[in-house]
C-alpha cells in the first residue's frame, strides 16, 4: 500500500510517502505543502484504502462462497452474484434519476450501496434455492443457474444502458468494466463502517465452514447450527459483493484466485482461510490498480480487466487441474 499511494503518472518516493503520513498524523502542517502531499492525502490515500477493503470483501466473499457450495470454483463473480448487484446498481442509477427528474434533489451516494446490496442478496438467495433440494445444495445446477442468473441480469443491465443518457451510459460503463477512479473520503466514510465490520464477523463463522465441509447433516450432528451458518454466510456475501459493486463496479475472479492460493498452500481450514483471503484480496487488488494506474499512464485502465487477465488463465488452469483429476 505504502508503494502504490506513490505510483502513478505521478511518482512519489516511499521515504516522502511516508513522511507525508506521519507528518499528518502528527499534524506538522509545514511538511504537508507542496503538489505531492495534496495528490497522496486527497487522491492516492483514498483509492489505496478502497482498493484494500474492496479487495478484501471480494476475496472473503469469494471463500464464504467455496466454504457453503462446499466446491472451489464458486465464486461471486462466476455465479452471477456481483451481475445481481451491477444490473441493482444500474437501475439505481437510471431509474433513480428518472424518478427524481422532478425534484431539485440529486440521488444520495447511500442508495447505490443499499440498492446493490439488496440485488447481490436476492441473486444469493435466488442461487441458493434453485441449488438445493431436500437440504442438499448440488454443484452442477448451482454453477449452471449461476451462468443463467448472470446472462439474464446482463441483458436487463442492457435494457437499462439502451435508455440512458450520456451521463448514465458513462456511469454504466464504469460499473460495468470496474474502477477505483472514482475514490474519495466520502465514498470510503460510506463503504467502511459496511466492510469493516463484515471484515471481523467472517472469521466467527470458521468453525460452522469447517464442519460444513463434511457434509450438512454431519456439521448438523456435531452440533452446528447449520440453517443460521447458511444464513448469515449468504448475508455477508450479499453484502460485501454489494458494497463492493457499489463502490467500484463489478471486479472479477478475485474472490476464485485468491481464496484458491491460500488454499492451495495452507489447506482449506477457514480459520487460516478467511482472515487470510482478505489479507490476498487486498494485496491482489491494490497491485492490479498500480498496473491499471501505470501501464497506459497517464491514463488509466480499468481495473476490471487488469484482474480478467490475472485471473482468467488460472481459473482455466483450474479447470484443466479437475479434468486431469487432479486435487484442486
Amino acid at each position: 500500500m505504502l508503494v502504490a499511494v506513490g505510483q502513478g503518472a505521478f511518482s512519489i518516493p516511499p521515504g516522502r510517502v511516508a513522511e507525508i503520513l506521519w507528518a499528518r498524523l502528527t499534524g506538522e502542517t509545514a511538511l504537508l505543502d507542496g503538489r505531492d502531499a495534496l495528490v497522496v492525502l486527497n487522491i492516492r490515500l483514498p483509492r489505496v484504502l478502497l482498493g484494500a477493503l474492496v479487495g478484501a470483501a471480494l476475496a472473503i466473499s469469494g471463500a464464504l462462497m467455496q466454504g457453503l457450495f462446499r466446491n472451489p470454483l464458486a465464486d461471486p463473480g462466476l455465479v452471477g452474484v456481483s451481475a445481481g448487484s451491477g444490473l441493482a446498481a444500474a437501475a439505481t442509477i437510471v431509474l433513480g434519476d428518472r424518478l427524481l427528474a422532478g425534484l431539485t434533489m440529486k440521488l444520495p451516494f447511500a442508495a447505490l450501496p443499499f440498492g446493490a446490496f439488496c440485488g447481490g442478496l436476492i441473486s444469493t438467495l435466488t442461487l441458493y434455492l434453485i441449488a438445493t433440494r431436500q437440504g442438499r445444495t448440488s454443484v452442477a445446477t448451482m454453477l449452471l443457474a449461476g451462468v443463467a442468473l448472470g446472462a439474464l441480469a446482463g441483458a436487463l443491465t442492457g435494457v437499462l444502458a439502451f435508455i440512458s443518457d450520456d451521463r448514465q451510459l458513462r456511469d454504466l460503463t464504469f460499473w460495468s468494466l470496474g474502477s477505483l477512479g472514482g475514490a474519495s473520503w466520502t465514498k470510503l466514510v460510506v463503504i467502511a463502517p459496511i466492510v469493516l465490520p463484515l471484515l471481523l464477523a467472517v472469521p466467527l463463522l470458521a468453525r460452522g465452514l469447517n464442519a460444513l465441509m463434511l457434509g450438512e447433516a454431519e456439521a448438523y450432528h456435531l452440533g452446528i447450527p447449520v440453517q443460521r451458518i447458511k444464513a448469515l454466510a449468504i448475508l455477508l456475501v450479499a453484502l460485501a459483493v454489494g458494497a463492493s459493486v457499489a463502490s467500484a463496479g463489478v471486479i472479477g475472479f478475485v474472490g476464485i484466485v485468491v481464496p484458491h492460493l491460500i488454499r492451495l498452500a495452507l489447506g482449506p481450514d477457514h480459520r487460516l482461510l478467511l482472515p487470510l483471503s482478505a489479507l490476498g484480496g487486498a494485496t491482489l487488488l491494490v497491485a492490479a490498480d498500480i498496473v491499471a494506474r501505470m501501464i497506459v499512464a497517464p491514463a488509466e485502465l480499468p481495473i476490471g480487466i487488469v484482474t480478467a487477465a490475472l485471473g482468467a488463465p488460472f481459473f482455466l488452469w483450474l479447470l484443466l487441474r479437475r479434468a486431469d483429476g487432479l486435487d484442486v
